[in-house]
Parts: C-alpha cells; structure tokens; sequence
C-alpha cells in the first residue's frame, strides 16, 4: 500500500469514527502532532524576544496596532482578490 494510499485510508477512519476513538487515537499520536516545546529554555529564542522588546522599548522598531495589522491584511486581501488569481 502506498504512503497516499494509506493517508487516504487514516482520513477516513477518523472522519467516520466515533469521539471516543479519535481522543484514543489522538493520545497515541499526541507527541508526533504537538510535540511540547518550552520556548522559555531555548536561549536563542528568549535572546531574540527580549532583542525585538528592548528595540521597540527604545524607539528603534516600530510596533503597530491590532486594527492597523487587520487593516493591511484585509488590504493585502482585496489587492490579490482583485488580481484575477
């Protein structure tokens, strides 16, 4: 059996199967799909956040608002909805 073939055959065993199946089967397959990652001890990502907090801090990076990141997504949207792609 092929690696799509049994994609295909794993879909729908769990699109048909009851709640409690899929929770066991989840469990099994917890790690694989979620693996826990403790941000917090990997020195190079803790250095690089508190690198981007002391430049916003200190005026060099410039931060934006909620609503001005939903505003140039939903511009960025209708640009490339109006492209024809």
């Amino acid at each position: 059996m092929t690696i799509a073939a049994i994609r295909e055959r794993l879909y729908d065993i769990i699109r048909v199967a009851d709640d409690k199946k899929v929770a066991a089967i989840y469990t099994l397959l917890e790690d694989q799909v979620a693996p826990s990652v403790n941000w917090w001890e990997d020195e190079d990502f803790v250095a690089e956040l508190d690198g981007r907090v002391r430049r916003y801090e200190e005026g060099i990076d410039k931060g934006i608002s909620i609503e001005e990141a939903k505003a140039s997504l939903h511009k960025m949207k209708e640009e490339y909805k109006n492209s024809g792609k």
